[in-house]
Order: structure tokens, then sequence, then C-alpha cells
């Protein structure tokens, strides 16, 4: 195990603060009270810069990269399972909302090929690593010291202390015209301006929330450490991609975790849930073009004194 300095960390102060929403998706309710203690947080999700060191520095792979076990898909024929992750891929002419058919299952997509066999990274280091599991994420968190935060940790920190706003930057979506997050530009699958390639983007490149806090919206859905459960067993529709697209993720395979945070395609019209209160069930196994993760830390612990 190797120690990441915390010193592109955020300190999350304890308190109180009103969790979920009554006023959007299902499972956002209710919303309640809940109290965190004090933590550290990284400042951006976790790049694919900081995701290679690891990986030199480890060996390790990537459920990804790795065969499926048959045990946990019980049913899907063998030739399905394969090494791979789900790509997103921008349908051209109308679509069904409701049918996610801009998803591909694509065999050998990974953290260093991130659209398929003969794409690369380097020219994404700064943008957040995704094709990543929660396994993944883990393993790179034990790694580096620290660890993954829980869903309220996760939305006490994008909240910023504000109570009532909808956004972690206020109460409208772009203020004064302006775009505060890395979010689907115009009404999916139509994108309004040529200039914003769907796709994530360089951390960072969006103002931060109140706290110092940045792509806490957008860009890539984000790891928690909370299962997807207390009655929230039917999600509708999302952007989030699976691994084995062909599969049902609420009948078979790993239990479904908690994702935060929204990606680059939340829009107006689709996937709403570029807010703190918004969540979303992901397989822990899974992975896609549009997750990603970041890292807590204690605050009580040897290296990160308070």
């Amino acid at each position: 195990m190797t120690t990441v300095p915390t010193s592109t960390m955020v300190r999350v102060p304890a308190g109180e603060f009103t969790m979920g929403s009554d006023s959007h998706y299902a499972d956002e309710a209710p919303s309640h009270r809940r109290r965190v203690e004090a933590f550290l947080l990284d400042a951006t999700p976790v790049t694919n810069r900081e995701f290679r060191r690891f990986v030199e520095q480890t060996g390790y792979v990537t459920d990804a990269e790795r065969v499926p076990s048959p045990a946990d898909y019980p049913g899907v024929d063998p030739w399905r399972l394969v090494p791979g992750s789900a790509v997103f891929r921008r349908p051209l002419g109308e679509v069904d909302l409701a049918i996610p058919t801009w998803w591909e299952y694509v065999p050998g997509a990974c953290w260093h090929t991130l659209d398929g066999p003969g794409s690369a990274v380097e020219d994404r280091l700064q943008h957040p690593a995704v094709h990543v599991s929660l396994n993944d994420a883990r393993a790179y968190a034990t790694w580096c010291g620290k660890r993954l935060p829980s869903e309220a940790e996760w939305e006490c920190a994008a909240r910023a202390g504000s109570e009532d706003w909808e956004f972690a930057w206020g109460s409208e979506l772009r203020p004064g015209g302006r775009w505060m997050a890395n979010t689907w530009p115009g009404l999916f699958p139509e994108c309004a301006e040529a200039e914003r390639r769907p796709g994530t983007t360089v951390v960072g490149s969006y103002p931060p929330n109140a706290w110092g806090l940045l792509d806490m919206i957008g860009n890539v859905w984000e790891w928690t450490t909370d299962p997807y459960e207390e009655g929230h067993r039917v999600p509708s529709a999302c952007c989030a991609g699976t691994r084995t697209p062909v599969l049902d993720p609420l009948a078979v395979g790993p239990r479904l975790m908690v994702l935060k945070g929204g990606s680059f395609l939340c829009a107006q019209n689709y996937c709403r849930r570029y807010r703190p209160a918004a969540r979303i069930p992901q397989a822990a196994d899974s992975s896609s073009s549009n997750v990603g993760f970041r890292c807590a830390a204690d605050l009580d612990s040897p290296e990160n004194p308070s």
C-alpha cells in the first residue's frame, strides 16, 4: 500500500443536512435529516493518470479485463461472458428514451482502451477514470490509504451546506446561461452546441461548489459504499450503462450499489439526475464509460490528522 498526500482533499465538516428529495424521482424520497462526521474528500474524481499509476505499481487487473464468472450470471450463454465494458454510442435521429439503445457492450473496452480495442487513454489522462467497478474503486482506495464515501457523506459534500438549492450551485440549472457542470448540452440525444462534444471532460473544467469540490455533479457517476435497497428496487430510466447490458441487473448478478452525481449524459428530458439528491443503482462488478469515483478519508487516521 502507498499513501497519497491528502493535500488535494477537502475537509467536509461534521453536521446535519436534509438528504433526499420529495420533488423528483421516487427513490430520492422521503427527504430526511442525516448527520455525518467530519471527513476528507478528494477535490476531483480520480483521473486516468492517477489510476494508471496505481495499475503500474500494483499490476492490478480491473473487472472489465476479467472474464465474468458464470456463477454470477446463471443461464447466460458462456460465449457472452467476455471481458469488456459498456460504451456510450451517441444515437442519431429519434429514440425511445425508455430503451437505452445507445449503450453497447464492447469486448476489450476498459480503463485504458476507453472506446474499445484500438483506442487509447493518453489524450484523456486528466479526465475521470472510467470503466471501473466498485471492486476496482475499492482496490484503488485501499492502495492509497483511503476509502470510498458513503451515500450520505457524498450527498452532504455535494450540497456544501445548502438546504434549499435544487442543484449543487443554486436554484437555476444554468445561472446567467453559464454551464455549471458537464451535463448533456441540450435535449438528449440532440447536441445543441457543436463545440461541446458529449463525453467526459478534464476534471475541474467547471466551477467548484461552495466547499471547493469539483465535478460533484455531471462528468461521471461516482461509486458510494451504500447498497441500493430500502424498497427502491425498480429504478426508472437512467443514464448509466452496465457491464453486461444483455442481463437484468435486478434479477441476477452482484448486489446493486448506489451511484451519485449524474454524468455527461444527464439532460433536462432524460435522466434529470444532475442534483445532489439523485441516486441510481449499479451492480458492484459493472463498469461503463460514464462511471468513475473519488476517495474519502477519515480525519482521525495517523496520516490525516484533524
